[in-house]
């Protein structure tokens, strides 16, 4: 398989769903522009308000966020991980966070839901209750394509490790994690484990991040990194709006795993 180019969408994310996916489609237009064959956004790039209006914005899918979508993977004929939307789910109201990927004829090929929630309490930086707004998902979800077999994760997930071992099982050599990192925690822990993740897989993590204040009362880390097999750190973003690419090369994930079969040595299922 040959060597393709890989592009994520680091943008910041309010409360105006049109003025979002206006920014979102440019920005994805300049990738596509730059030569990328896959694009990922981050996590809620198409509305980000208040939690209590999050089941009132929430949309089904197929919906108004995932055609837009479509038609901007088919235009552009790329790969888009749509980082994250919120999808109507549970029947009292709570919706579930779900990344989908568009194959170039606007296919949706894959849809996952975040399985773990942010249910956090840090004093005096971030109190977060996902939970309470949002429903599990519970199915890993790795999609074959022409450029790779893509598994799908979202932020929170990031630190579980189980979740993305599952993935590499089922043959994922390049792992998406759009996500809303939060500063406090991305300073400290964000680019250890995305590395970690990379480095125990044996594959490509692509993380793209959102940046800046949000409507939470918290920041946003921004620093969307693109890991290689190896754990080594081949692209980073700063800390604003940016289209961050790099080359992601199959024969080079293919030499690591054969020089290294770790993916072949597990023990435990």
């Amino acid at each position: 398989m040959a060597q393709f180019q890989a592009a994520l969408v680091q943008m910041a994310a309010g409360p105006d769903k049109e003025t979002n996916l206006e920014r979102a489609a440019r920005l994805v237009r300049s990738a596509a522009a730059g030569g990328a064959a896959l694009v990922v956004l981050p996590e809620v790039f198409s509305w980000r308000g208040p939690r209590a209006e999050e089941a009132g914005v929430a949309e089904a899918i197929p919906g108004p966020t995932t055609e837009c979508c479509a038609r901007l993977a088919r235009e552009l004929g790329l790969h888009l991980v749509a980082g994250s939307i919120l999808e109507q789910g549970e029947p009292h109201g709570r919706a579930y966070n779900t990344s989908c990927l568009f194959a170039p004829d606007g296919r949706l090929v894959a849809r996952y839901r975040k399985m773990h929630l942010f249910d956090v309490d840090l004093p005096g930086a971030v109190q977060v209750r996902e939970s309470d707004m949002r429903a599990h998902g519970a199915t890993p979800v790795a999609a074959e394509t022409a450029i790779g077999t893509i598994g799908l994760s979202i932020c929170y997930d990031l630190r579980f490790p189980e979740l993305y071992r599952h993935l590499a099982r089922r043959g994922a050599t390049i792992l998406t994690v759009p996500s809303a990192f939060t500063a406090p925690t991305g300073r400290a822990h964000w680019e250890p484990l995305l590395r970690a993740r990379a480095i125990e897989n044996q594959a490509y993590v692509l993380a793209p991040n959102q940046y800046g204040p949000n409507p939470h009362g918290f920041e946003d880390y921004g620093h969307s990194m693109v890991i290689d097999p190896w754990g080594e750190v081949i692209a980073r973003a700063g800390a604003g709006e940016e289209v961050l690419a790099a080359t992601i090369d199959p024969e080079h994930l293919a030499r690591i795993r054969r020089q290294m079969p770790c993916l072949a040595h597990i023990r435990l299922s």
